[in-house]
């Protein structure tokens, strides 16, 4: 360690302002110089990482640092970004799966390999890190059979019981026209594809023709399941839930209808007033909606990022299908391409009408279930 660091590391903690320290680590990056940067989050971690409260004055200093490293592109700055992760070790499964996220937008899944390499000690957030970019380079269209370091490891036994094994080692059809965020030191941005679908017919509907008979069928397992990917809305944000599950007894009819009649919370008020419109739309614009509100999160949260989103999704898809739940991903998959899928919006007080609006609901391929995911949520 260079008496610059280490007197930049002690005196860390009487900072009011630790602007200056983040602003020489960037600078220090811009020159070329990746190894002071990973040398003086390799001192930060020693002098505070072992502390269970650290003081606020690391914990930005050191995340800063460990950004810096991972959305800078190239061999080099993965090189230093993986000196860092060894000195780190296991770290806590949300942090790894932020990491995954970053390095999978900014490097190539070339570069990435080296994570998969024997150089890194096994367990803990370290095969984490790896099962999630896995996932995160699929989302990006990286063809894991290219990258035999990858690929070996993508398809070792040792992972088998993982819950994202689940997942394919490819894109599905289905996973069509999402977004995944984009990084940079000081940021990132992703779209917002809430609210009704634009495809396909719009209906707008103030109670109209008289639904089939109904039975609702709903059961804490089935509503868990449609509610993966807008869980975190409400755990970690203002989000607000509905899912419901019905039996019909006779042809759906008009969906718009349908939906006013069933005595949805999310549909209370409709009127002249307070309307409804509903379009039709490929299980992709489902998957699109479900992945970016699993991944990105709602008003005050980030999300689970792109390979638990990505898993979070299905799980919501697999619901809503109406799957058993212990099927395998073919058979899921299949399910959710033959069932018919819709959006819906409504102007009531249930909706926040701000940016987080959802509303999907798909119908069995026989016409005789329709299973609903509505969620909100405010800044």
């Amino acid at each position: 360690m260079s008496d610059s660091i280490k007197q930049t590391v002690e005196a860390l903690s009487g900072m009011d302002d630790v602007n200056s320290v983040r602003d020489l680590a960037e600078r220090r990056l811009t020159q070329g110089d990746a190894v002071f940067v990973a040398d003086l989050g390799i001192a930060l971690f020693k002098r505070f990482g072992a502390s269970s409260n650290p003081i606020w004055q690391y914990r930005s200093v050191f995340n800063s640092v460990l950004r810096l490293l991972t959305v800078a592109a190239g061999r080099e700055h993965m090189e230093q970004t993986l000196r860092l992760l060894a000195v780190v070790g296991e770290g806590d499964r949300k942090k790894a799966r932020y990491l995954a996220s970053l390095l999978g937008s900014n490097h190539s899944a070339e570069d990435l390999a080296q994570v998969f390499a024997g150089g890194l000690r096994s367990g803990g957030g370290l095969e984490e890190l790896r099962a999630c970019l896995v996932h995160e380079l699929i989302l990006r269209d990286s063809v894991i059979e290219n990258v035999p370091a990858i690929a070996e490891w993508a398809t070792s036994p040792h992972w088998s019981h993982h819950p994202l094994r689940w997942l394919p080692l490819r894109r599905s059809p289905v996973e069509e026209g999402h977004e995944l965020p984009g990084y940079s030191v000081r940021g990132s941005s992703h779209s917002l594809p809430f609210g009704p679908s634009d495809e396909g017919s719009a209906v707008t509907s103030e109670k109209g023709a008289a639904p089939p008979p109904v039975r609702e069928i709903s059961t804490p397992e089935t509503s868990e399941a449609i509610e993966s990917a807008v869980t975190n809305w409400a755990e970690e944000s203002n989000g607000r839930i509905e899912s419901r599950s019905f039996e019909l007894d006779g042809p759906a009819g008009s969906i718009a209808d349908l939906l006013a009649a069933l005595n949805l919370e999310c549909l209370a008020g409709l009127g002249r007033k307070m309307t409804l419109s509903t379009s039709s739309c490929p299980p992709s614009r489902a998957w699109q909606v479900l992945f970016a509100a699993a991944s990105t999160g709602g008003a005050y949260n980030q999300g689970l990022y792109g390979a638990y989103g990505r898993l979070a999704a299905w799980q919501s898809l697999r619901g809503l299908a109406g799957t058993s739940g212990g099927e395998a991903f073919a058979d899921a998959e299949q399910r959710v391409q033959t069932s018919r899928w819709y959006t819906f919006g409504a102007t009531t007080k249930w909706f926040e009408q701000v940016a987080w609006d959802i509303g999907i609901t798909a119908l069995s391929p026989d016409n005789q279930r329709l299973r609903l995911l509505a969620a909100t949520d405010t800044d």
